[in-house]
């Protein structure tokens, strides 16, 4: 699963100082790459304003530092004004005569529109009004995430950093404030979520503020020598602790009252999806069509979910037959989810076998791969304060400035937990040939706008990590039957998803019904199908993405297969699939179409 916490999200706020919003952006030329017409260009110059002003700690990641001391605020008033201001930028879209562009610009044309629109569409779920989650909506995350990917080199990138976090108390207010709308309104947090919320904050309060992730960045640690001015470093450290201690903690300490005290009575109980919200029927199809990129129906999904799920049930009898000598699906999982034996039993363990199947992954991609990232992708491990509740692992995307590498983040928390039989699939969908593989080859693809280099359709970027899974068995990456299992017990959670996201969100199934399903169909261990189920009821239709982009990519290429014959090249599909960003599955059928025409 590829993670951005805050970065790429929908902007929601605008604070700036004036003399920086004047300066042009240093990457105004990537955002009109590869597009000739004028008024297209325009577009999307005022585009990727639009999204550096009201997404600050993205622009910073990918090397805009216009607006490094600036958090964007999370009030309702600016989150009318971001929305007001895509609408615009809708409107001079549809003012645009499509036929006029070239084949180029049309693509990037109808990729953009489809993006604002989807996210337009999205406008009814005021998600910002009800949702509370340890995982994805997280003040305490981003603020620890923002001190991790807010490099600091210089006095000056710690004094831009210090600022941002003088702005933290007032993003976690804006938070509370937008919460207790959706409170006067009956739009509240499911009240397992909010116990789940009040425990991560409980945990972190518990702990001595001096040793907060958020208090003691890699840069408090000095080298030697240290180049920066004799005593800057003490100074910006003590205002640092001064930040953390009378802003951040007591505004941590109000966004826990205020779910405890006043969320907590109203959360809602048994059915916590989409489906027991007003408006929820049309939030959950605009977060489809958002998610998917296409506009399917949830019983549409809820029956290609059944219809997967009937797939692996028979594949993993069949290789549990191999493996344990029984056929019998619930034996086979039942061996797999007890036995200790396939279990990791440290942290170490968990971390020298991702690093060992990334490694291994690293030289075998040449071979099927003609186009190959120059940035590299590194293992980290996931922070204590969010493990507990986070799933098996992610990928963070690299830095478009080349100041940071992508990252593969695995989960070491409880060891006994984490299925070895697992760690191979894990790794090839989180990091290579997966997340990594495709995204880094988007950022380095050259001649496109920036928006379709950085951004893009989740069921593509899931998919394609989705589709690895499966191509690592081609690449000679699997090492024996057990792991084997694990893919296809990953094959199945991913087809579980599509029942289970649907049966939340549509058909108002309670977190007891969903997590019998993935127990009955999956080998995920109890803490895994708990924080999986959590994570579907707090990002409604995300999860339907990875099967969706996974089928039509396998479709894709076994039409080229069968059309090309002995000429297909699949260096040459998977050179096609990864050369034009992120795109929507209808633009990637109609590339894989117009590649397959020409080799013909």
């Amino acid at each position: 699963m590829l993670l951005v916490l805050a970065a790429c999200s929908p902007p929601v706020g605008n604070r700036m100082h004036t003399t920086e919003a004047t300066k042009p952006s240093p990457l105004a030329a990537d955002a009109v790459a590869g597009a000739t017409d004028a008024t297209l260009r325009s577009i999307l110059a005022d585009h990727w304003e639009y999204l550096m002003r009201w997404a600050p700690t993205y622009a910073t990641t990918l090397g805009d530092h216009r607006y490094d001391a600036v958090l964007a605020p999370r009030d309702e008033p600016a989150i009318m004004r971001a929305r007001a201001e895509r609408d615009a930028l809708i409107t001079r879209l549809v003012a645009l005569d499509v036929r006029m562009l070239g084949v180029i610009d049309q693509v990037t044309y109808k990729l953009l529109r489809g993006q604002l629109e989807a996210d337009r569409g999205s406008d009814v779920c005021r998600s910002y009004e009800w949702t509370v989650d340890v995982y994805t909506a997280s003040p305490l995350n981003e603020l620890s995430y923002l001190v991790e990917s807010h490099h600091v080199n210089t006095p000056s990138d710690a004094e831009n950093l210090l600022a941002r976090l003088d702005q933290g108390a007032k993003l976690v207010d804006d938070t509370i404030a937008n919460l207790r709308i959706g409170l006067a309104a009956n739009r509240v947090a499911s009240k397992e979520k909010l116990v789940r919320a009040i425990k991560q904050l409980d945990d972190e309060l518990a702990k001595p503020h001096d040793g907060w992730s958020i208090a003691v960045p890699a840069w408090t640690t000095a080298p030697s020598p240290d180049p920066w001015p004799a005593g800057t470093r003490d100074r910006l450290i003590a205002r640092l602790h001064t930040i953390v201690a009378q802003q951040l903690v007591p505004a941590i300490v109000r966004l826990r009252d205020f779910y405890r005290d006043e969320l907590l009575p109203h959360g809602r109980t048994g059915a916590e999806g989409l489906a027991s919200l007003s408006d929820g029927d049309a939030c959950y199809r605009a977060s489809i069509l958002v998610q998917v990129g296409i506009a399917m129906t949830p019983a549409e999904l809820h029956a290609l979910g059944l219809q997967e799920i009937a797939r692996t049930d028979r594949e993993l009898a069949a290789l549990g037959q191999r493996v344990f000598g029984t056929s019998d699906l619930a034996s086979v999982i039942a061996k797999l989810r007890t036995d200790k034996a396939l279990y990791f039993t440290t942290r170490e363990q968990i971390l020298e076998a991702a690093q060992t199947y990334l490694d291994a992954a690293k030289a075998a991609i040449p071979r099927f791969f003609s186009v190959l990232p120059k940035t590299d992708c590194v293992m980290r491990e996931i922070p204590a304060h969010e493990a507990p509740y986070s799933t098996v692992a992610y990928y963070r995307q690299p830095h478009y400035d080349g100041s940071k590498p992508g990252e593969y983040y695995v989960n070491t928390y409880k060891p006994e937990t984490r299925a070895r039989f697992e760690m191979e699939a894990l790794t090839w969908h989180e990091s290579i040939p997966g997340h990594h593989l495709q995204i880094a080859i988007a950022q380095e693809l050259g001649a496109l706008p920036a928006f379709r280099k950085l951004d893009g359709s989740t069921a593509y970027v899931e998919g394609w990590a989705l589709y690895t899974e499966r191509l690592a068995e081609e690449m000679g990456l699997y090492t024996g039957d057990l792991d084997r299992l694990g893919k296809l017990s990953f094959d199945a959670w991913r087809g579980a998803r599509l029942v289970v996201d649907t049966g939340i969100h549509a058909l108002g199934w309670t977190r007891a019904q969903a997590e019998a399903f993935m127990r009955e169909h999956t080998a995920l261990t109890e803490i895994n199908i708990s924080n999986e189920v959590d994570r579907y009821i707090g990002w409604p239709a995300q999860a339907l993405a990875y099967k969706v982009g996974q089928l039509e990519i396998l479709r894709l290429r076994a039409h080229a297969e069968a059309t090309l014959g002995a000429t297909f090249d699949l260096k040459e599909f998977h050179r096609v699939v990864l050369g034009s960003g992120a795109v929507t599955l209808p633009v990637l059928a109609d590339l894989v179409e117009a590649w397959i025409t020409s080799a013909k």
